[in-house]
């Protein structure tokens, strides 16, 4: 029953660690782009809300009414202002850029907040209290609530790829952006979307995160590795992929601690070298390696 529990308890830590993979998917499926500063917009979006709970005097999941709109213009922008300048060039200019803009916002949340731990409060019941299957399981409300926002915005995601007319352009785009371009697609507009919604996602993720546990302005690139590690055991550019990437690696973690408590991070990260190694591609991604 305890390694059951264990299994358990990485499904649920696998749907956060899925939504933090969301918007890295998104953004390398529609313009093979890789941003460093990922898990720092996700602080940043924490860091946002609890200002804006603190003032407005609001849940951080009612804020989250006001967040993500913002988020969606801020992913916009940046796409517009910066990244569309490193997109369709030498990777190494976008991990100049987006490694630059990490450090930045670092050190912006320092100046603002310090370097003291802080979290949200969602409220005693969601963050603490939990479904009781039985004396050994029991199930938070809270991961439980996060596990099910990855499967909505996944869900989401596909049926607007699918369905609408932009999520057509953007397969389009990852297919071939110039192709799409002569089709009349304004590509430039199609990645600055991808873009938004890639920053809605994971402020969507730093806010159920930050809701859950402490955080700290440094704390980006871990939550960036965990994203990446998802993505890549899914296969980049799969958004279901990303799912079953997030779940794979929360149960290597869970069933690491269940045999050390030190062992939880290296077990993930055993498993993520073992994909690379005996599937490059991940587990549902298409193409040859170059």
């Amino acid at each position: 029953m305890v390694w059951i529990n264990a299994i358990i308890q990485g499904i649920l830590l696998g749907g956060q660690f899925a939504l933090f993979a969301t918007g890295l998917s998104l953004a390398f499926g529609v313009m093979r782009f890789v941003n460093l500063a990922h898990g720092d917009i996700a602080m940043v979006a924490a860091y946002a809300t609890l200002s804006l709970g603190l003032t407005l005097h609001l849940n951080p999941l009612v804020c989250l009414l006001l967040i993500l709109p913002g988020a969606f213009g801020v992913g916009y922008l940046l796409q517009r202002i910066v990244f569309g300048r490193v997109v369709g060039v030498d990777p190494a200019f976008q991990i100049v850029a987006t490694a630059g803009m990490s450090v930045v916002l670092q050190n912006l949340i320092f100046e603002k907040y310090t370097a003291d731990n802080k979290g949200l409060n969602p409220g005693k019941t969601l963050k603490i209290s939990g479904l009781r299957i039985n004396d050994k399981i029991s199930l938070g409300y809270l991961p439980l609530l996060t596990l099910g926002f990855a499967i909505v915005v996944l869900s989401a995601l596909a049926l607007f790829m699918k369905r609408t007319r932009t999520g057509r352009a953007f397969r389009a785009t990852s297919d071939d952006s110039d192709a799409a371009r002569l089709m009349g697609i304004d590509v430039r507009k199609i990645w600055a979307v991808a873009m938004g919604l890639a920053v809605v996602t994971v402020a969507l993720a730093g806010v159920l995160y930050a809701s859950s546990t402490t955080i700290d302005p440094f704390g980006g690139p871990a939550r960036l590795i965990y994203g990446f590690e998802a993505v890549i055991i899914g296969g980049l550019g799969s958004l279901w992929g990303t799912l079953v990437g997030g779940v794979v690696l929360g149960i290597a973690q869970a069933l690491g601690r269940q045999i050390n408590p030190q062992w939880g991070e290296l077990a993930g990260h055993f498993v993520f070298l073992g994909v690379l190694v005996f599937r490059p591609t991940g587990l549902f991604g298409k193409g040859q390696v170059r």
